[in-house]
C-alpha cells in the first residue's frame, strides 16, 4: 500500500507509522521550511518514503515539477496494490495557513498523475482522503476539481 500526501504540512503522522516497514510507501510533497519542521528529502525511512519539500512561494511549475519527477517515479517503482491519496488543499493560494500558488487545476493535475500510475501499477485502485484545507473558496473549487478528477477514465 502506499499513500501520496499532498498539502502544505509534513506531520500528519503517516510517515512515522510507515517508516520502518517496507511494504508501505509514502510520497509527500510539502512546503519546508513549515511546522512541524519534518519531511526533508532525506528523511527516507527504510527506503520506502519519499519526501518532496518545496520552498514558500514556489512557482506553480516548480511544483509540479517536482511532484512528476520527484514522486511519482517512485510510487511506481514502489509498485503498491493500493493507492491512498491525503488530499490537503491547504497549498492552494488562497489558503492562509502556508505560502504557496497551486489553483485548484493544479490538484486536479496532480490527481490525474497519481491515477496514471495507479493504472500501471494497481488496476487503478485508489481511495482518496481529505485532509486540510482552511480557505472555504479555496478548498471548495481545490476538492471539487479533485473528485471530478477522480471520476474521469
Amino acid at each position: 500500500m502506499a499513500v501520496v500526501d499532498f498539502d502544505v504540512h509534513h506531520g500528519n503522522g503517516t510517515q512515522a507509522a510507515f517508516e520502518d516497514d517496507d511494504s508501505l510507501f509514502l510520497a509527500s510533497i510539502h512546503q519546508m521550511p513549515l511546522y512541524p519542521g519534518t519531511g526533508a528529502a532525506s528523511e527516507t525511512g527504510v527506503g520506502n518514503i519519499v519526501n518532496a519539500p518545496v520552498a514558500p512561494h514556489a512557482a506553480r511549475e516548480n511544483w509540479r515539477a517536482t511532484f512528476a519527477g520527484g514522486l511519482m517515479p517512485a510510487l511506481e517503482s514502489f509498485r503498491p496494490d493500493l493507492i491512498l491519496i491525503s488530499a490537503g488543499f491547504d497549498a492552494h493560494r488562497r489558503d492562509p495557513l502556508a505560502h504557496q500558488s497551486l489553483e485548484a487545476e493544479d490538484f486536479a493535475w496532480a490527481t490525474r498523475a497519481i491515477l496514471e500510475v495507479a493504472r500501471r501499477t494497481c488496476s487503478g485502485k485508489v481511495v482518496s482522503a481529505l485532509e486540510g484545507g482552511y480557505d472555504l473558496e479555496g478548498l471548495g473549487r481545490s476538492a471539487a476539481a479533485h473528485v471530478a478528477a477522480l471520476g474521469e477514465d
